[in-house]
């Protein structure tokens, strides 16, 4: 016999656990659902549960949260839609007090809006600046449950699908986590939060049987789990995390491997999700798999990267040379040209408007002198106009803009440091404390880049003599 949890237990034990739990208290529940088999088994349970319970005896709210990363698969994203709205219409047919909510990240702290507009490198595959599951998942998720901790004053409970049975790696987490002989544990990150993982000792088996065999596959919102099997069978798949606990520096889950994943997660070799649903037919997704390996490709190309990073500061690499900073301006238009080749090809929404707002906005702040690159981009690949095109003046006029690149080549001074205090100038020119502006200009004129040079040649002057005394 395979070992599982169900050797000694039933699906009703785990459900009269699940019910025990619920009334212990009277602190909502937040339910982290991603769509994958694990969620999916945990929103199951608790909507039996609730199910089994008289309506007096359903004293509390149960938030059933999605986390959307904007660049999410897109069918998966499909469904996940979809199945969320059959949950959310099935609980207020039965009266149920659950309700289904999707987060995003701010328009200002995308993917594209810290790739495009940051100019951000795409983290490693070795997993290094990974800046994105932070930004794009768990941030989103955990503001939504601090938002409920704040509104009703109450601490919540978080159901996370977790499984011990899951990795060697994940159990050893999940252990170091548990307190003895208690259903909760403290919330590492998130005041005022637990956690419940009920089905925290289910084995891979048990899930698919709870979610195929009880009650013939079918769910307690009226559809059946057949389309999971099909997307689990297409893609070889799971799921990423929600408010995942972080310990050490480490989430609880992670993206990546064989996981159902964002489209262009640059953090693994091979993204065997989405290359499956093409293997099985989905030929519209090619062109994201080409635009994924393209991205992929630049990151290390020096003319792509900045010498310096985005505070102004500089490094050596092991070789002496200047280490790199993020995505040049120019390549980073040049990213945004070929992600709008895409959308138009594929007739699906890549970047969305309010992140494009956010990108327009960072490139006014920091770069575009004529404030004008992005809308004017986007009218050529698109061939049409952005909402608040109209609205988009010149800082400077064209025959200015070129008069400052000459004046900047002619005096030999760094055209960017020009341009960053005029747009420092810009920004801080109408606020009636001089000393905003005066910090703005004196925070330009001592960044490391522009003295990089003569500190070098100090230091190397000095060394010698200084090797010279030993």
């Amino acid at each position: 016999m395979r070992n599982s949890f169900f050797n000694e237990n039933s699906l009703d034990d785990l459900i009269e656990e699940i019910k025990f739990v619920y009334q212990s208290d009277d602190r909502p529940w937040v339910i982290g659902y991603s769509g994958g088999k694990d969620s999916t088994v945990v929103v199951q349970l608790v909507f039996t549960m609730l199910l089994e319970l008289r309506p007096e005896e359903r004293k509390k709210h149960v938030y059933i949260v999605s986390s959307d990363t904007l660049v999410e698969n897109p069918l998966i994203h499909t469904y996940l839609a979809e199945t969320s709205a059959l949950i959310h219409q099935a609980a207020q047919q039965h009266g149920l007090p659950l309700t289904t909510h999707v987060v995003y990240p701010e328009p200002s702290n995308t993917f594209w809006a810290n790739i495009i507009g940051r100019g951000f490198p795409t983290p490693r595959m070795n997993g290094t600046f990974r800046w994105c599951t932070d930004r794009l998942k768990i941030v989103p998720s955990s503001r939504f449950i601090e938002n409920i901790v704040e509104k009703q004053k109450t601490e919540v409970v978080v159901l996370l699908g977790i499984r011990k049975a899951e990795s060697i790696v994940r159990r050893r987490r999940i252990e170091g986590r548990e307190i003895m002989g208690r259903l909760l544990n403290r919330h590492e990150t998130i005041k005022d939060a637990w956690v419940y993982p009920p089905i925290v000792e289910l084995t891979t088996d048990d899930v698919w049987d709870i979610l195929l065999e009880s009650n013939g596959g079918k769910t307690p919102w009226g559809s059946d789990n057949s389309r999971l099997v099909e997307l689990y069978s297409d893609a070889d798949s799971g799921e990423c995390p929600f408010a995942g606990v972080v310990r050490s520096g480490e989430h609880s889950q992670t993206c990546g491997n064989s996981r159902f994943g964002c489209w262009v997660c640059p953090v693994v070799k091979e993204d065997k999700s989405l290359n499956g649903f093409i293997r099985v037919g989905y030929r519209e997704l090619i062109p994201l798999a080409e635009f994924r390996k393209w991205l992929m490709s630049i990151r290390d190309i020096p003319e792509y990267r900045e010498k310096k990073r985005r505070d102004g500061k500089v490094y050596t690499t092991a070789d002496n040379e200047l280490g790199f900073g993020p995505f040049t301006w120019e390549a980073r238009q040049m990213i945004l040209r070929e992600l709008l080749r895409v959308q138009k090809r594929t007739d699906y929404e890549l970047i969305t408007l309010p992140e494009l707002k956010a990108i327009d906005k960072i490139w006014d702040d920091e770069l575009d002198l004529s404030r004008r690159v992005l809308v004017e981009l986007y009218a050529e690949e698109m061939g049409t106009r952005l909402p608040w095109d109209h609205l988009k003046k010149p800082l400077f006029d064209e025959e200015t803009r070129r008069r400052i690149v000459e004046l900047s080549e002619h005096h030999d001074v760094p055209y960017d440091l020009v341009r960053n205090l005029l747009l420092a100038t810009t920004k801080n020119k109408y606020y009636s404390n001089p000393r905003l502006l005066r910090i703005s200009l004196e925070k330009a004129l001592n960044q490391q880049w522009l003295h990089y040079e003569v500190v070098k040649e100090l230091e190397d002057a000095y060394q010698p003599a200084e090797a010279s005394q030993l």
